[in-house]
């Protein structure tokens, strides 16, 4: 059974014209539960003009503030997020669930680490998580921050990040990509290349010398970080990286149309959730376990139904299925079993699927 519970919102601030950033006022009786790490996300649920709405973000904050706040920017057409910056108010209650994500390390005050972080645009929000608690944690770690807008005034946290650069100086670099801004310094104007990445390891990053690189942002972005990085010798397992969006590509449609051929029509489901089981057979209409679930009146956890955010994740125990995509799950998590369920195409006959995960 999913588990929301209802949370009061005690702030709502523009931090720009199109990003507000929300506090949540977590009851001292839940706080346990709602424990979290660096990196980790929220899924939030509500109804909006009668529809149930749920979509995951980021924390921005820092467990070591004891602070729950996480920033929504708009998008054109977005439900949520324009809900969230015209009518969420202080006051307001919201359903949430505890926090999940893997887009961490721990951290740790022995350690001695060298990071660099890339974002774009509202992906800032889990890498300033990350920022905060390691540089609180650890005296003896840095990082440089790699950060992509369009313009001065669209920098989320701007005020925060450079009042960080003041508290940690000489541990904390801050490099301000601009793509409507003209900037002094040619290598900062417009979106990353390979050509930039290729400088910024040849002048500014000593790659021999990073222990771990966090990414965050488009799909194109990361991908295109990750190779130039890993051609100019960063290990792959030092790169740690999270979709805030995923568009839908041919590629990705050709894939989904191959795994979809090898559906098994009528697989009969069981699905464990809270110890409980419950038993349904895959209708023609839907291609994936979670909303065929959903649809024989299943309550499970989900949040982007994208393959991004790792929300509805469980484990095959019997049967087979195929992910028509997967943004989520890293190569050690999948050869254990785990699928991500709204991407997750029953092969065979009978599937059991674990979300107690």
């Amino acid at each position: 059974m999913t588990d929301f519970y209802p949370i009061r919102v005690s702030e709502v601030h523009k931090e720009t014209k199109d990003c507000t950033a929300i506090t949540f006022d977590i009851p001292e009786e839940l706080q346990e539960i709602f424990s979290y790490k660096q990196g980790q996300h929220l899924t939030l649920k509500t109804l909006i003009e009668g529809d149930e709405i749920r979509r995951s973000y980021s924390l921005c904050s820092s467990p070591l503030e004891n602070k729950w706040q996480v920033a929504v920017k708009r998008i054109n057409g977005g439900i949520f997020s324009n809900f969230a910056n015209n009518k969420l108010n202080t006051g307001d209650v919201l359903e949430i669930m505890p926090p999940v994500g893997n887009f961490f390390v721990e951290a740790d005050p022995s350690n001695t680490k060298n990071y660099i972080v890339f974002a774009a645009g509202s992906g800032i929000t889990p890498i300033l998580s990350i920022i905060k608690t390691h540089l609180a944690s650890e005296p003896n770690s840095t990082f440089k921050l790699f950060y992509l807008n369009r313009n001065v005034k669209s920098i989320i946290f701007k005020e925060e990040i450079e009042a960080l650069r003041n508290t940690y100086f000489g541990r904390f670099e801050i490099f301000y990509f601009l793509t409507k801004e003209q900037r002094d310094i040619p290598l900062l104007n417009g979106r990353f290349t390979s050509e930039k990445i290729k400088e910024l390891t040849s002048k500014v990053i000593n790659v021999s010398e990073v222990d771990e690189c966090f990414v965050c942002g488009p799909e194109e972005m990361i991908f295109l970080i990750r190779d130039e990085l890993i051609n100019a010798g960063l290990s792959k397992d030092k790169i740690h990286y999270e979709l805030f969006f995923s568009g839908v590509t041919e590629e990705d449609k050709k894939k989904a149309a191959e795994v979809v051929e090898h559906k098994f029509e009528g697989t009969e489901v069981t699905i464990i959730d809270g110890g409980k089981e419950f038993h349904f057979a895959m209708d023609d209409d839907y291609d994936n376990i979670l909303d065929g679930a959903l649809a024989a009146g299943a309550d499970l956890p989900f949040a982007c139904k994208g393959g991004v955010c790792s929300t509805c994740k469980c484990k095959v125990l019997d049967g087979a299925v195929e992910m028509k995509k997967n943004y989520a799950l890293e190569e050690d998590e999948v050869a254990k079993g785990l699928v991500l369920s709204c991407q997750a195409v029953p092969t065979t006959e009978k599937v059991v699927v674990d979300f107690d995960v």
